[in-house]
């Protein structure tokens, strides 16, 4: 039996270095936003339907990020279309990845885990967070994007605090210790379920 454990949170909290650390201790982990940038690429299964109706997110054959960002930023209604595309590419992803797993223990690393429902197919969900502060840093510090598309992400999800009341655990990433530590305890958990 394979337990699916939902890992969430908001950009900057961690999730990426969490969702490694799972992997370290032997789950399976399977990542929604690698997931999507697969499809965003040249040949991608995302840039043909999204070329069609947002031809100028194209570029060089793949999808621009920025680009989407910039459509969405001039039309809230195009977030709902582009989501309409990808989030069903993502579903069927993950259930091949599902069906392919034999571990214990499978980590699905999901920003959208509450928003898009997929909490529903998981035994239990976890929430990656730490202040807004450091968060803040983090995302800004990377020099990806601006503080006002950084807003607009926040804006768009679910407030942290939310998903931190409906998740089942709360990992904790101000450092790698703690965040560790955090790792290890939600796998002792969820292994007493097995």
């Amino acid at each position: 039996m394979t337990i699916k454990l939902g890992l969430t949170g908001s950009i900057g909290m961690g999730k990426s270095t969490t969702a490694a650390l799972f992997a370290e201790e032997g789950a399976a982990v399977w990542d929604a936003d690698a997931a999507v940038h697969r499809f965003y690429q040249a040949g991608g299964a995302a840039v043909a339907p999204i070329g069609e109706v947002f031809p100028d997110a194209i570029e060089d054959g793949a999808v621009s990020r920025r680009a989407l960002r910039d459509i969405i930023a001039k039309d809230e209604s195009a977030l709902k279309t582009i989501e309409g595309i990808v989030h069903p590419l993502v579903r069927a992803d993950r259930d091949v990845f599902a069906a392919k797993t034999e571990t214990d223990i499978t980590v699905y690393d999901i920003p959208l885990l509450f928003e898009t429902g997929a909490q529903s197919e998981m035994d239990a969900t976890a929430c990656v967070y730490v202040p807004y502060g450091e968060q803040r840093r983090r995302v800004l510090e990377r020099g990806t994007m601006s503080e006002a598309d950084f807003e607009r992400i926040l804006d768009k999800q679910m407030p942290i605090q939310d998903k931190l009341d409906r998740s089942d655990f709360t990992i904790r990433t101000p450092d790698l210790e703690t965040a560790r530590a955090d790792v290890q305890t939600v796998l002792e958990e969820i292994r007493k379920r097995l």
